[in-house]
């Protein structure tokens, strides 16, 4: 039984499923609805850097009286999230930061490597562009700035761009203005459009037995003798022999249930998906010193960013969309296409050391969890699965699974 069908808790089904059990998916919106839907589609093994960076930080007490930051933290009384910036704040250093990179590139590596043996089964059809993406600099100090973080991913990681500068950029993508300082090319990440991944996915897995129940909310989990009991939802009791627990950024309110800590903090971002530009970029881009993503999708085109921890405030500001819009001016011809279909906002599920958790819930030998992906679900969701998978067997792991552990923070 899987509780959540975002692109992790699908992913979960998947490996699952490949291992000969039989799988329920419950989710209490949609299938691959929630920030599976609304981001970028970026694949990204070149984000390999926590969010704990000491410059976040900075910025994250400045946003306090700037409504307009990209990375905001809303003025509220919530002990849970004082709590969770001490433990974020505590870890904004060069040492934590190599540290969690090392283990990230073990991840991030791994799922690029599961989704190029997916796409190349010829069954699962997502719009799979690994073309790269193109971090765009608008500043000669943004681009000696880029230039010394990448030296620092090349000399720590082995992760490394190509430099284009930026006369050359118009050369390599003309959606691109000319006057641009230059930009960073990381060849091997990619792109994808996000809901047909999940679409056509959780398709696949339905021809092939998997049980997906939409509009289903869960009201509580009964734990007895050191295992989940049941999952009592609004539709009734269910029981299985496993449980894996993929609800993003809603996990922490399984935390009284299941006795575990679960510090996932609500981050939410905005996206807005047009028609495509009549001159349109050619592959994915980051406008780095605006902290704006672009995707061409082969039937639309998003703009998407914005990191907010404001609580699960449902609304999208009409004010944020014009800004990621007024932000991409900056860099292209046309920022946008000529009608809008869709603006949206989601909460991605932040952890304050910026691992997700993924492993056994303390204490309970049938329950998983796999959360807390921060702003690369997408990305890491492939590993995710088979992990949890791996795990649930009792198999030899294609990853070492103990950063990864619910329990470091018990």
């Amino acid at each position: 039984m899987i509780v959540g069908a975002g692109v992790v808790g699908i992913a979960c089904a998947h490996y699952l499923a490949e291992s000969g059990y039989t799988v329920v998916v419950i989710d209490q919106g949609r299938i691959g609805g929630g920030c599976s839907y609304g981001n970028s589609g970026h694949i990204c093994p070149s984000h390999v850097l926590p969010l704990n960076e000491p410059g976040n930080l900075r910025a994250a007490l400045l946003s306090l009286v700037n409504p307009r930051a990209p990375f905001r933290v809303k003025p509220q009384w919530c002990p849970e999230l004082f709590r969770w910036f001490w433990e974020f704040a505590r870890r904004c250093n060069h040492r934590h930061a190599l540290a969690a990179g090392r283990v990230m590139r073990s991840i991030l590596d791994a799922s690029v490597r599961e989704y190029e043996a997916l796409f190349q089964t010829g069954g699962l059809e997502a719009g799979w562009q690994p073309l790269g993406l193109l971090y765009v600099l608008r500043s000669r100090r943004g681009m000696e700035r880029f230039a010394a973080l990448d030296a620092m991913l090349r000399d720590s990681f082995g992760v490394a761009a190509t430099a284009i500068e930026g006369d050359e950029l118009v050369e390599f993508d003309a959606a691109l203005r000319p006057g641009l300082a230059g930009g960073f090319l990381y060849e091997g990440d990619a792109f994808l459009q996000p809901g047909a991944l999940t679409a056509n996915w959780a398709g696949c897995l339905k021809r092939r037995g998997v049980r997906f129940d939409e509009s289903r909310c869960l009201l509580r989990v009964e734990t007895a003798d050191g295992k989940v009991a049941r999952l009592v939802t609004d539709a009734g009791e269910e029981t299985a022999d496993h449980y894996v627990f993929a609800l993003g950024a809603w996990s922490t309110q399984l935390a009284s249930d299941l006795d575990c800590p679960i510090p996932v903090e609500p981050g939410k971002g905005y996206s807005v998906t047009t028609t495509r530009p009549s001159n349109c970029p050619r592959q994915a881009l980051l406008f780095a010193e605006h902290r704006v993503a672009a995707t061409p999708f082969e039937d639309g085109f998003r703009l998407g960013s914005m990191m907010e921890f404001a609580g699960f405030d449902a609304s999208t500001p009409p004010r944020r969309i014009r800004q990621l819009v007024d932000s991409a001016r900056h860099y292209l011809h046309e920022p946008v296409g000529e009608r809008v279909l869709e603006r949206w906002s989601g909460w991605r599920p932040m952890t304050w050391d910026s691992l997700p958790l993924i492993g056994r819930v303390p204490g309970l030998d049938n329950a998983l969890l796999a959360t807390g992906h921060h702003m690369l679900g997408m990305t890491m969701a492939p590993a995710t699965g088979r992990l949890v998978a791996e795990i649930i067997g009792e198999k030899a792991t294609h990853i070492d699974p103990a950063p990864f552990s619910p329990g470091r923070f018990s």
